[in-house]
C-alpha cells in the first residue's frame, strides 16, 4: 500500500541519533537546547520550546495564554481534534468558525462574526501547509485584547508574505510526527516572541517546575531548591528526538522544494479533470505542502476513496469536522454550524504527498485517479 505520508530518514539522521545514544545525555541535554535554538532561528522567533507532540504543543500554548473557565477560543472545525481539545483541557469553551471554501483555512470574516467579550484566543490551522491569513486574524484578535495561536502542524517551512511560519502569531505550534514536513519521530514545539509566554510554556512542559530564583516564594534555601508555582505536565522532548530533529531541520529546504515539485506535477496532470477540484493557492503563500487535498464532486467521494484504496493507494480524508465527534455532540454542538467546512469534508481526499514519493509512484496515483473519474 502506497501511504499518503511517510518520513524520509537518511544515514545522517541515523548517525545523529547514534551520537546521542553513545553520549552521557539521553534527555534534557545539549541537543534539546540546540534544536530549540535552531527552530527559533528558522521561524524568526525569539523562543522555541520543544515538546513530545503537536498535541502537547497546543496544550502548552493554551496554558501559556492563561485560558480557563469562562474564556472562549475560536477555531476551525476542519482540523484534528487536538486543536480544540487542548483548549478544553484548560477549561475554555471552543467556538467554531467556518472556513474559506477554497483553501480550507479559517475564514477571518467568520471569525469576526464569532468574537465575543469572552474571546481570549483565536486559533488558525494552516490547512495542508498553506498559512492562514494571519495578518487579518491578528488584527481581529489584538483589537479585542485576545491572542493568536497558529496551529502550524502542516506548515513547518512555509512562508506568508515573505515571513516564515513561526513569526506570524503570538504563539505558533509545530508537529514533528513522521508524516509531517520533517520529523523527530514524535515531537512538537511552541514558538513565540513574547518572553512571558515562552516562560509559561517552558514551565508548564516541565511539570510546573520553576528554577528562576527571582520568582521563588522561599528564596533562602540551598542550590538544590526549586518551586512549583503552578501545575504542569511532563511534555519534555528527549535529546534522542531532538538530535533527529536537528538533522531533519537541516534538510527542510530540500523537503520543501521536493513537495513543491510534487504539488506542481499533480496540479498539471489533474487540471481540467471533470468531477475534480484542485486546491487553491494564495498569491502571498509559499507553502511546504503537507497534503495534496482534492475535492471529489458529484457525491462520489466514498466511491473514489474506496477504489483508490483497493488499487493500493493509501489516500486519507482530512478532516472529519471536529464537532461531529460524539464528545462534542454530547456537549451540545450540532451539525450545520459550519456548512463550508462540512461540505469540504464531504468532498475531500488527500492524495499521497511526501518528499520521498517518486515520480513513478505519483504517476501511478494520477493514472488510477483519472481512470476512476473517467478522464
Amino acid at each position: 500500500m502506497l501511504p499518503y505520508g511517510r518520513q524520509w530518514i537518511d544515514e545522517a539522521d541515523v548517525a545523529a541519533v547514534t551520537e546521542v545514544l553513545t553520549s552521557d545525555w539521553l534527555t534534557t541535554g545539549p541537543w534539546v537546547r540546540d534544536f530549540e535554538r535552531a527552530l527559533a532561528a528558522r521561524g524568526q522567533a525569539a523562543h522555541a520550546v520543544s515538546c513530545t507532540s503537536g498535541t502537547a504543543a497546543l496544550h502548552m500554548a493554551y496554558a501559556a495564554a492563561g485560558i480557563g473557565p469562562g474564556d472562549e477560543v475560536i477555531t476551525t472545525p476542519l482540523t484534528y481534534v487536538a486543536t480544540a481539545s487542548g483548549a478544553m483541557h484548560c477549561g475554555a469553551t471552543v467556538v467554531f468558525a467556518d472556513i474559506e471554501e477554497d483553501t480550507g483555512n479559517l475564514d477571518p470574516t467568520a471569525v469576526e462574526a464569532a468574537v465575543s467579550t469572552r474571546t481570549t484566543v483565536i486559533t488558525a490551522v494552516d490547512y495542508a501547509g498553506q498559512p492562514a491569513d494571519m495578518d487579518r486574524l491578528t488584527a481581529i484578535a489584538h483589537r479585542i485584547g485576545a491572542l493568536t495561536v497558529e496551529d502550524a502542524a502542516h506548515s513547518v517551512g512555509s512562508t506568508y508574505k515573505g515571513r516564515p511560519v513561526g513569526s506570524l502569531a503570538d504563539l505558533t505550534t509545530f508537529s514533528f510526527f513522521p508524516t509531517k514536513n520533517m520529523t523527530t519521530a514524535e515531537g512538537g514545539a511552541v514558538l513565540t516572541d513574547d518572553d512571558m509566554l515562552a516562560a509559561r510554556a517552558d514551565e508548564f512542559h516541565k511539570i510546573g517546575v520553576s528554577r528562576d530564583r527571582s520568582t521563588y516564594r522561599h528564596p533562602d534555601e540551598g542550590t538544590w531548591w526549586y518551586e512549583v508555582p503552578s501545575i504542569g505536565l511532563n511534555y519534555r522532548l528527549s535529546d534522542v528526538h531532538a538530535a533527529l530533529g536537528l538533522s531533519q531541520l537541516g534538510r527542510l529546504a530540500d523537503f520543501t522544494a521536493r513537495r513543491a515539485a510534487l504539488f506542481a506535477r499533480y496540479r498539471e496532470a489533474l487540471a481540467g479533470v471533470d468531477g475534480l477540484r484542485l486546491p487553491a493557492v494564495r498569491s502571498w503563500a509559499e507553502p511546504t505542502w503537507h497534503l495534496y487535498p482534492v475535492r471529489i464532486l458529484g457525491g462520489r467521494r466514498r466511491e473514489v476513496f474506496d477504489k483508490l484504496r483497493e488499487a493500493g493507494i493509501g489516500v486519507q480524508v482530512n478532516y472529519i469536522p471536529v464537532y461531529w465527534h460524539p464528545v462534542f455532540e454530547d456537549l451540545g454542538y450540532r451539525r450545520g454550524m459550519c456548512p463550508k467546512a462540512e461540505q469540504y469534508y464531504r468532498e475531500e481526499i488527500s492524495l499521497p504527498m511526501f518528499a520521498r514519493l517518486s515520480y513513478d509512484e505519483q504517476d501511478r496515483v494520477i493514472e488510477v485517479l483519472r481512470g476512476i473519474l473517467g478522464a
